[in-house]
């Protein structure tokens, strides 16, 4: 499938390199890729694709995103060659590499695009690192792929319920608002939930989504894209 939308512009190697010179593409300083430790899970998010290089050698190329940013709350992608570092990009990013460019896009869960795409648009996501979230999560598809089934329908289902019930509700809070209501009138929601139950489907929609990053799977209505700032 080609890539569409998360295409930088320009074949250039990152979207928040024409938005900003202080978030501009830096070359990488060498240093080693670090290890992945369990209490990062949620935090960071590790991907490998195994390429051969123009004279036919195997090489490993590595993205490593920290979700919760820098010190000013910027979000990059630490690009590793063989375990070395060789640049660092804001994000979203489109990296060069033989035969294509790796694609990398957020999203407010974790990450929705980590993918290989070759010159003639064919496209294929990376490996997630085995001790990573996305790794573990993987790895259950692999090895259950029944009950790796049942969680993705279930997370569908609630993101569903989540947004049939909430949406009125909302609807029904703004349009009661003076202003609003003298202007286009007001709404009555069908539903009315107490609040424990509110609460209870945001922690359920929260932990849904949640696991559809560790897929990288991503719909704007469902995973919060109305509220990405790269839209």
């Amino acid at each position: 499938m080609a890539a569409q939308s998360d295409q930088p512009p320009n074949g250039g190697m990152g979207w928040g390199a024409k938005r900003d010179p202080a978030r501009r593409p830096t070359a990488g300083d060498g240093h080693q890729l670090p290890p992945f430790r369990w209490w990062q899970s949620f935090s960071r998010s590790l991907f490998h694709l195994h390429l051969r290089d123009a004279f036919g050698a195997p090489e490993t190329w590595s993205v490593d995103v920290r979700h919760e940013g820098d010190d000013e709350g910027e979000k990059w992608a630490d690009v590793y060659r063989d375990g070395r570092h060789h640049a660092r990009l804001p994000l979203p990013a489109a990296v060069p590499v033989p035969g294509g460019r790796i694609e990398v896009v957020t999203s407010l869960f974790g990450l929705r695009r980590a993918h290989y795409v070759t010159g003639d648009g064919t496209e294929r996501q990376l490996t997630p690192d085995p001790a990573s979230a996305e790794g573990r999560r993987a790895r259950l598809e692999r090895t259950a792929p029944a009950l790796s089934r049942a969680i993705s329908a279930a997370s569908v289902t609630v993101l569903v319920v989540a947004l049939l019930l909430a949406v009125p509700q909302l609807l029904e809070d703004v349009t009661h608002f003076p202003p609003i209501a003298e202007s286009i009138g007001s709404f009555s929601s069908p539903f009315r939930l107490p609040a424990w139950l509110n609460i209870s489907l945001v922690v359920a929609g929260l932990a849904a989504s949640t696991e559809r990053a560790l897929r990288l799977r991503y719909n704007r209505i469902l995973d919060g894209g109305l509220f990405d700032g790269d839209e």
